[in-house]
């Protein structure tokens, strides 16, 4: 008998793998691999949630539109042009699924998200990969790699896996260098923990626009990851095609209740983000002391890269893991000396400082 047969190039498809959670062996594990916050949710969202058991039988809201309507009143943006997800993740394959197929080009760039070319080959489009200069997102090289086969351009900023970011005058020079039938999707995920001056979470490029959009999610500093919760601002025509291409219920009425609730709860937001302020710039100077090379980040995760390659990786990987203490690997990235941490609590980043010592030291 003949089995099923995927579409063309789905079998090339290296699977997306999340942040690791467990250590055979290991009772105690401290998970910072996935970039979640310390803090945990906010209480606020937890009774939303709690609540929400007695309507477990109920279709959510299609439309989302108690969520909408906090968000555009939290952001001044209209209620029109939002459109929620269940996460980013879906949210880019929506995108994909709208806007690219074979024979279409996407660029994102070298060390973005890799979700971007999953949904992109799942589509049968070809991903365009564009170098960067210092781990950072390069404008020139993008504005490069653009052909007339170019859909879509992915740009997360800051990025993951670095934590670097291009300034807000960059972003306005990637724009204005478009073709105005390329859509710019920037991606910004870690936008609450940036506190940059020159920054811009380019929601001020979608008004008047039709070929930009901002991604945003309250998986990172809202603590909400587990309901998968994602939203982007977009302009009307991009609204009305994402409107189109989504399930019908597809964010459960849970997420929507515990997310208007996590938006109004501001004063946890503030206390996320003075932690991963104190703890980020703390836990960069104690590993440079070491020896590792850390990258300048802006968001709630650092970039180890060691000295001693991949070998080195390999050992500190170890002796963190014999404390149940869980980062990163990059070899997905091609970073294969590096480890991505992030900020946890106090007691978290001690030992990792600990383990770390150790290593660089033995």
């Amino acid at each position: 008998m003949t089995a099923p047969k995927p579409q063309p190039g789905i079998l090339d498809i290296a699977p997306y793998k999340g942040g690791e959670g467990k250590v055979p062996g290991v009772t105690k594990v401290h998970k910072l691999s996935s970039n979640e916050t310390p803090m945990g949710p906010s209480p606020k969202a937890m009774a939303v949630f709690q609540q929400m058991a007695t309507e477990l039988h109920r279709y959510p809201d299609g439309a989302v539109d108690a969520l909408r309507q906090a968000l555009a009143k939290h952001y001044g943006i209209p209620a029109d042009n939002i459109v929620c997800s269940n996460g980013s993740d879906e949210m880019i394959s929506l995108i994909c699924a709208a806007y690219v197929g074979p024979g279409d080009e996407v660029i994102y760039s070298q060390y973005g998200f890799m979700m971007y070319p999953i949904a992109t080959q799942a589509r049968g489009a070809t991903p365009v990969k564009a170098a960067e200069k210092n781990f950072t997102a390069d404008v020139d090289a993008i504005l490069a790699a653009v052909t007339p086969k170019t859909r879509l351009v992915f740009l997360t900023n800051p990025n993951n896996p670095t934590g670097t970011y291009i300034p807000a005058a960059e972003l306005r020079r990637l724009r204005a260098g478009l073709p105005a039938h390329v859509l710019l999707v920037i991606d910004a995920a870690y936008a609450e923990y940036v506190s940059r001056n020159d920054y811009s979470n380019g929601m001020e490029l979608v008004a008047g626009s039709d070929n930009t959009m901002v991604l945003r999610t309250f998986s990172k500093i809202y603590g909400l990851a587990a309901l998968r919760l994602g939203w982007a601002y977009a302009p009307a025509n991009v609204i009305d095609v994402l409107n189109r291409v989504r399930g019908p219920f597809n964010v459960n009425a849970a997420a929507q209740a515990a997310g208007v609730a996590a938006l109004e709860d501001t004063a946890w937001v503030e206390k996320a983000r003075a932690h991963n302020d104190a703890e980020l710039a703390r836990v960069t100077a104690a590993l440079q002391k070491l020896g590792i090379e850390i990258l300048p980040s802006v968001a709630n995760f650092l970039l180890m890269r060691f000295p001693g390659g991949p070998e080195q990786v390999k050992a500190a990987d170890a002796a963190l893991r014999q404390r149940g203490l869980i980062l990163r690997g990059m070899g997905g990235y091609g970073l294969n000396d590096a480890l991505r941490l992030s900020i946890g609590t106090v007691e978290e980043d001690d030992m990792v400082i600990a383990a770390l010592t150790d290593v660089m030291k033995g």
